[in-house]
């Protein structure tokens, strides 16, 4: 898919005529096909050689499709609209230019932490929303532990204040597994667990 006009740039979503008489704010679709938010939503994202390489939100994946980047492999039933047309939602875009992935993926963060942990406190094992999560120093930063893949992990506060500033066999507490660096192959298995939600992904991740 092409950029839209002389300067390349997306379409702007304007308000649509709702049939009750009623404006719609930019990129909103009619009731009978809204989702909570749809621009949000997750959309696989494959290499140009059909292999799975990241999650994005529907949001990023259409500005890829506008600028040609992108195209779309599998659409939703969903619709947003533009001044002057609709454009499909994609479930799973690919891009058409082949891309090195390297080793290293990702950023060390907070929120890829919490991705890589899936939101699992390492030490109780309760799956809590990002809010109530922190990230723990396995070995203490006051017992030189670093801010690295291998010693930061996802934790409740209960547990956080618990352990304090311990090591967890001091604290009696066992890790669910052994923190590791987010890989390709880590981004592999997340990819995985929200095709199960979604048949359409299914045939890029399960080979």
């Amino acid at each position: 898919m092409k950029a839209f006009g002389h300067s390349g740039r997306p379409p702007r979503l304007k308000a649509v005529p709702d049939p009750r008489g009623e404006k719609r704010p930019p990129g909103a679709v009619p009731p009978s096909a809204r989702k909570p938010a749809i621009m949000q939503e997750p959309v696989l994202v494959l290499n140009a050689t059909f292999e799975p390489i990241n999650v994005t939100a529907v949001r990023r994946a259409m500005v890829l499709m506008i600028k040609g980047v992108a195209q779309a492999e599998e659409i939703h039933h969903t619709q947003v609209h533009s001044a002057s047309r609709a454009l499909p939602v994609p479930s799973v875009i690919r891009l058409l230019a082949y891309r090195h992935i390297p080793q290293q993926t990702r950023a060390l963060s907070r929120k890829n932490i919490l991705l890589r942990d899936r939101n699992t406190c390492q030490f109780c094992s309760r799956t809590l929303p990002a809010s109530e999560l922190t990230l723990d120093h396995v070995v203490p930063r006051s017992r030189g532990g670093r801010s690295s893949w291998e010693n930061l992990v996802a934790c409740c506060y209960q547990c956080n204040n618990s352990k304090g500033d311990r090591t967890p066999e001091e604290a009696g507490f066992a890790l669910a597994r052994r923190p590791r660096p987010f890989t390709l192959h880590t981004s592999r298995q997340l990819m995985r667990l929200i095709g199960n939600k979604d048949e359409k992904w299914r045939k890029y991740l399960f080979y």
